[in-house]
């Protein structure tokens, strides 16, 4: 071979070393902060840094055992079976095809029990070029009717690197058997550009979930845990808002309304708490959800409690939620039918006894702007009507157990016991005392053996 030849060759091997060790170089300090970032694809793009970001994320979380898993409403969208099926075919796929979601934000929930919290975590980020946010709050778990101001816990943080956040949502279990996450409330003194807020999948209001199985998977070639039943996690997300008992009015009312602490009241309180979750167990495979109506939304919105003197638990269902098998259900459970008034398309009401305490479960209609349920006279066969404004459901905690209530809760109390529901009326009649109760006909006597069944 010609000199001249092996000169031009040497020299283009020198050239191609140089160039690996410069790639070699950025590759190794990727992480750094700095607007000029070598891709993994040999140029610059919004996926590969969203992925860089997300993979030292993962990494310092790892080193600091964070117990996470993947909640971003996006990348679990993506998911589906064929593609955890096929996750061994994915891990050397070149490109980000689940954590890359097109938005500045990717989410992952914390399971807030089994870590110790550790300031250094923190402090790694940042040397890791992360800005940081942290927000606390107070803990609810420590709030009670003579404890008002609990401790102040870690409930999101924010980490941003390269215009990337990374959100941490923390998922604390509570008393009630499921996980809990607060709200998140910037301070006065926040920088309210950090991120964009009304991005974030989780923080507009605090959240109640089931405790979600976990699966260790591989997405763009990154380690995560994620929900194994993904549809039903996602499903819960949308319905997840939660509402706080108000222990402050609580312990007021109670102050100037002592709480009935007879060896009676004690033990109605341990039935109720056992029938709620009794019809919780219940319902739950029927997949009817449920709300606190009446007295026991009352008592919860009021006190914090039960109403020890109502003798009875109310529940409502939409008449869309109703199965034919429920009657059949609550039977099997072991409560006994103690009536049947109305039908489906009219006024349906069902009433079970569990020792001497009932169970009444009202069913509710929509019908344009208003929502009501119906009443049934038994002696007369005259019907009522009960109306309320639109509401939506939340999740609330009474006597340890995951329940939901109106979101609405003033205005539903409201329009069932007027501007006056604070004050306690121990002479109640359910076909005039409710403020929104009126006269809706007669039943035909005809239909009386069909629609007024009492057992």
């Amino acid at each position: 071979m010609p000199r001249a030849h092996r000169t031009v060759l040497w020299l283009l091997v020198a050239c191609s070393s140089a160039f690996l060790l410069f790639q070699l170089y950025y590759f190794r300090n990727f992480s750094k902060p700095g607007p000029h970032i070598l891709s993994r694809t040999g140029h610059l793009t919004a996926s590969d840094v969203q992925w860089q970001t997300v993979k030292t994320f993962l990494a310092l979380a790892r080193r600091f055992g964070l117990p996470l898993f993947l909640a971003d409403t996006a990348a679990l969208t993506l998911l589906s079976h064929d593609a955890l099926r096929q996750r061994d075919q994915l891990v050397r796929e070149p490109h980000c095809s689940f954590l890359c979601t097109g938005r500045p934000i990717t989410a992952f929930a914390l399971h807030a029990n089994l870590w110790k919290y550790e300031a250094g975590f923190l402090l790694a980020a940042e040397q890791k070029g992360f800005e940081v946010m942290e927000l606390r709050g107070d803990d609810p778990r420590l709030a009670s009717l003579d404890t008002l101001s609990g401790n102040q816990i870690p409930l999101h943080f924010l980490l941003r690197l390269h215009s990337y956040i990374i959100q941490v949502v923390f998922l604390y279990e509570r008393s009630g058997n499921y996980l809990w996450h607060g709200a998140l409330r910037l301070k006065s003194d926040m920088d309210r550009s950090f991120a964009p807020f009304k991005l974030l999948d989780y923080g507009r209001h605090a959240g109640a979930y089931n405790r979600p199985e976990l699966v260790l998977t591989v997405l763009d070639g990154l380690d995560v845990r994620v929900p194994r039943n993904v549809s039903r996690f996602l499903s819960e997300q949308k319905h997840a808002r939660f509402l706080e008992c108000r222990h402050r009015d609580a312990r007021n009312f109670l102050q100037l309304y002592p709480d009935d602490s007879s060896p009676e009241a004690v033990d109605f309180r341990r039935k109720v708490k056992s029938l709620l979750h009794l019809a919780a167990r219940t319902l739950a495979p029927l997949n009817i959800p449920f709300w606190l109506s009446s007295g026991t939304c009352l008592g919860w919105f009021r006190q914090c409690s039960v109403i020890s003197y109502s003798r009875d638990v109310d529940i409502g269902i939409f008449i869309a939620d109703f199965r034919s098998d429920i009657i059949a259900a609550f039977r099997n459970a072991g409560l006994s039918l103690k009536h049947k008034f109305g039908k489906v398309e009219d006024s349906l009401e069902l009433s079970f006894l569990s020792e001497d305490v009932k169970l009444d479960i009202f069913f509710f209609y929509e019908d344009g702007d208003t929502v009501w349920n119906g009443g049934t006279q038994a002696r007369s066969g005259r019907k009522f009507k009960y109306s309320f404004p639109p509401f939506s459901l939340c999740w609330a905690e009474l006597l340890e157990l995951k329940v939901r209530v109106p979101c609405e809760t003033l205005d539903y109390v409201t329009a069932n016991y007027g501007a006056m529901w604070s004050v306690p009326v121990r002479s109640w009649d359910w076909k005039s005392s409710p403020s929104n109760v009126q006269q809706n006909g007669v039943w035909p006597v005809s239909e009386w053996a069909e629609l007024i069944q009492v057992y």
